[in-house]
């Protein structure tokens, strides 16, 4: 279990579920053409699900001062883990995770392709060991690669299958999966920003200096509170401009992912205290699942 842990098998868990949805639900929902079968776009999340686990091993690694500050209960590297065994496990998710990216470009003859795996394995090496200090860099290279993990299903699965005569279809398609891209990285944006603020006394002591260091966790909540109110306007334009029809997904929206993030904004306006940072953090994360559950819906709205 400790190993699970140390991966973030929860979040590993949102990421395949995200890919599994958009292969399996939206674009047979659209019917587009795609590239992938089966096992080819098994082995593309798997890709991305080690390459990613290696990312959260390796910033375990290079956190354990500040872990062992901000949450001492939940340190696994060194006290449930040894740091050697982190290390090797390390390289062994990114090894294997790469091989599997291979495979996949290699099968649908896009070995340029292979790029993608290796440069987001080197940003998340760089990340955890020099870009998490500069303020703000690090967490918008976190979420870039979030809304990455998105549209490259879309990269893989539809741009090998585009011609002249699908060519406008494959693109709106692409537009679609930008959009959610997005929202993806403007909600993720906001939540590695809320954890530094809860963790801004273990980051201080290992020298990180993080947007809550520099600016002072007051400030930084305004930045959040503007990001979420981002986030909520641009929610609304987008039901507004092509789904206002459909009662039942305005409704959707309305509880599911607008209500949340106003709560967010509201709290943040007032939140100081560790924990306060940490509700805000968890329904973040529960408004970007229901976010990517969304795709559900547009089945019920082709049918409507």
């Amino acid at each position: 279990m400790h190993y699970l842990n140390l991966i973030r098998y929860k979040n590993l868990s949102i990421i395949a579920f995200t890919q599994i949805v958009i292969k399996f639900v939206l674009f047979p929902t659209f019917g587009v053409f795609t590239t992938l079968n089966n096992f080819q776009f098994t082995c593309l999340v798997l890709a991305t699900v080690l390459i990613a686990a290696a990312g959260y091993v390796i910033k375990d690694i290079n956190n354990v001062i500040a872990d062992g500050i901000n949450k001492p209960d939940k340190l696994i590297v060194t006290k449930k883990v040894s740091l050697n065994t982190a290390n090797n496990l390390y390289m062994v998710l990114t090894i294997i995770g790469v091989c599997f990216g291979l495979y996949v470009s290699n099968s649908i003859d896009k070995n340029s392709f292979l790029a993608v795996f290796i440069l987001v394995a080197g940003l998340l090496y760089a990340y955890a060991t020099n870009i998490k200090k500069i303020p703000l860099a690090g967490n918008v290279l976190i979420s870039l690669i979030v809304g990455l993990s998105i549209l490259i299903v879309g990269v893989f699965d539809l741009t090998p299958a585009i011609n002249l005569a699908n060519r406008d279809f494959q693109k709106q398609m692409m537009s679609l999966l930008l959009d959610y891209a997005i929202f993806a990285f403007l909600i993720n944006l906001t939540r590695e920003i809320v954890k530094d603020c809860e963790d801004v006394d273990g980051d201080y002591k290992q020298g990180v200096n993080t947007l809550a260091i520099a600016f002072g966790i007051k400030r930084t909540a305004l930045v959040c509170f503007a990001l979420v109110a981002i986030t909520i306007i641009s929610v609304i334009f987008y039901n507004y401009a092509y789904l206002y029809k459909y009662t039942y997904v305005l409704a959707y929206f309305v509880f599911l992912v607008i209500a949340p993030l106003l709560y967010c904004a509201v709290q943040l306006i007032s939140a100081t205290q560790k924990k306060e940072f940490a509700r805000i953090s968890l329904v973040l994360k529960i408004t970007l699942f229901t976010g990517v559950c969304s795709m559900f819906l547009f089945k019920y709205i082709l049918n409507a």
